[in-house]
């Protein structure tokens, strides 16, 4: 029997202690531009450590999955962090895990609002990118670099995710 987990709404306090929410709801910005665009500034700091490590930006197209969904396997990236920023106002499920003494603790998992991002600092356990209702493509800002930058891990017994019973995809 697989253990439920449901998704609950990504706000910046629920998700603190695993990362950082990336969307306007913040009071760091500024006009620019003669005040013909505002500026959100510093939503995030990437981090891209290790040999030869630096910051890449990258486009990535998800295919929607299905609910509930089988929770078997969460990765972490040891040399920097990971930011997944959508381009369409749809939301996305976001499963991590806090680190636990002999591998990822048990899951959480948040239901992002439209728009919303976020970023996981590196060493975190997450799982895979995970839109929901149809496919669904996102800025993505990690670390390229020498070395291995992915580790992951498969649960003895998977968890099943769910959707809150009132969302409607």
């Amino acid at each position: 029997m697989n253990k439920v987990i449901t998704a609950q709404p990504l706000t910046r306090a629920s998700f603190a202690p695993f990362g950082e929410v990336i969307d306007f709801d913040t009071d760091s910005h500024y006009p620019i531009n003669n005040s013909r665009c505002e500026r959100y500034h510093a939503l995030v700091k990437p981090e891209a450590a290790g040999p030869n490590g630096h910051v890449l930006v990258n486009l990535f197209r998800g295919t929607p999955y299905d609910f509930p969904l089988t929770l078997s396997m969460v990765e972490r990236h040891p040399f920097g962090s990971q930011a997944f920023i959508p381009l369409s106002p749809r939301p996305f499920v976001v499963v991590v895990c806090p680190n636990g003494p002999d591998g990822p603790d048990e899951p959480a998992a948040f239901l992002t609002a439209p728009g919303q991002g976020v970023n996981y600092p590196r060493g975190l356990w997450h799982g895979v990118l995970t839109p929901v209702g149809a496919p669904q493509d996102f800025v993505v800002v990690d670390r390229g670099g020498d070395g291995s930058n992915v580790e992951e891990f498969y649960f003895s017994h998977p968890y099943e995710v769910r959707l809150p019973e009132d969302f409607a995809p």
